[in-house]
């Protein structure tokens, strides 16, 4: 379980495929806790170490991962990382399960002050998933969803966000990691399978 609270950027070093996985070699960031076996979310994608070294550690992205995030697009530079939450942790974002429902596109970004507002389009079949002033994870990034329109939604990124996730690297038509809100999910389980409308 993680918050969408992003603690460190770290440069893929290498990567490479076979039939079945993309395996990844991220540097290993100054302080951050890392176990074997442990978990880890790059850019919001929840990932088990396999191996590690006190430069690098290596994660495998099987081919479900793949099929349903970025990463079977493209692999990037440099990605978000952020470690498990405690059960003695802040919930400073909101509860992120690390699994990721689709892949968005940024249509547009826009200045607004000192922030900058991106607007990214979703499948539309996670209309129900998603509410004005809710929470919405953009590349492991707990943001909260500003406006809604068909089958988009627009977030404000505070200069400090720009700064210190690869949001702030973004442009228009880049792709990003999207997983809607975890009670919202089971909301709409529950009314689908009681057959009343959402």
């Amino acid at each position: 379980m993680f918050t969408g609270i992003i603690k460190q950027m770290a440069d893929v070093v290498a990567s490479h495929s076979d039939n079945e996985s993309l395996y990844l070699e991220i540097s290993f960031p100054a302080g951050f806790n890392l176990t074997l076996g442990g978990s880890v979310a790059i850019n919001g994608v929840c990932t088990t170490v396999t191996s590690a070294t006190d430069k690098v550690f290596m994660v495998e992205l099987m081919s479900e991962t793949l099929r349903l995030t970025s990463f079977g697009e493209m692999v990037p530079g440099t990605v978000n990382l952020e470690l498990p939450m405690r059960l003695s942790d802040r919930l400073n974002g909101h509860i992120v399960q690390g699994h990721v429902d689709a892949v968005g596109h940024i249509m547009t970004i826009r200045g607004d002050g000192n922030a900058k507002v991106y607007t990214i389009s979703f499948p539309g079949h996670f209309n129900s998933q998603i509410i004005q002033k809710g929470s919405v994870t953009v590349d492991g990034v707990s943001l909260t969803v500003t406006e809604i329109m068909d089958s988009q939604f627009s977030v404000s990124l505070l200069e400090y966000t720009l700064a210190h996730t690869v949001l702030g690297g973004k442009t228009e038509g880049d792709l990003v990691n999207l997983e809607f809100d975890m009670m919202a999910k089971y909301v709409a389980r529950i009314l689908s399978v009681t057959g009343k409308k959402e």
